[in-house]
């Protein structure tokens, strides 16, 4: 039996925040899941806005260029109860999907929902749930911060072949109150 050479395959996971950033670096080998790098790229709260978001964008630019990926994935916002944070951390997610599409990074979406459900096996697991799983999946020895751990966490959700949320209207058919749409 002649087995296939697959080349490895370097994900970016990105898990936005404007206070800490969560980055996660793994490789694609075949079916197995190899850590790279992983990590917070933070902001000083003392800064103004554009300063801060400078800081994400120059960091995530460092992290592309440190662990050369082939692909992203980046965690979608959810809306908080209060609008001024919504509004800020929509920011810091705005400046890692700059430097992702500057590096011209295929990018993939994805809700913290279906993160969940690929690293854990359901959607509502707790952050040390994640955590757990991603250090089992990726075998590290070492506890990833709670942000670098989601952001393997995405990493992981689309090399287990997530689509994204952009692809997900054409990946088929879409069933709404039982009806084909």
């Amino acid at each position: 039996m002649m087995l296939k050479n697959h080349a490895p395959i370097r994900i970016l996971g990105i898990d936005p925040g404007l206070r800490s950033t969560g980055f996660g670096v793994i490789d694609k080998v075949g079916n197995r899941l190899e850590f790279v790098a992983s990590g917070c790229i933070t902001s000083d709260a003392n800064e103004g806005l554009p300063q801060r978001i400078k800081s994400l964008l120059d960091g995530i630019g460092e992290v592309i260029s440190t662990y050369q990926p082939q692909q992203a994935a980046v965690e979608i916002v959810f809306v908080n109860v209060n609008p001024q944070s919504t509004l800020m951390l929509g920011q810091a997610r705005g400046a890692a999907l700059a430097a992702l599409v500057s590096a011209n990074l295929p990018v993939s979406e994805y809700t913290a929902l279906q993160v969940k459900q690929a690293v854990v096996g359901q959607g509502k697991a707790a952050k040390e749930q994640v955590q757990q799983m991603v250090m089992r999946l990726l075998a590290m020895t070492g506890k990833p911060s709670s942000d670098a751990a989601d952001a393997l966490a995405c990493a992981i959700c689309h090399a287990h072949g997530g689509q994204g949320m952009g692809n997900l209207i054409t990946a088929g058919r879409r069933v709404r109150g039982g009806r084909l749409m």
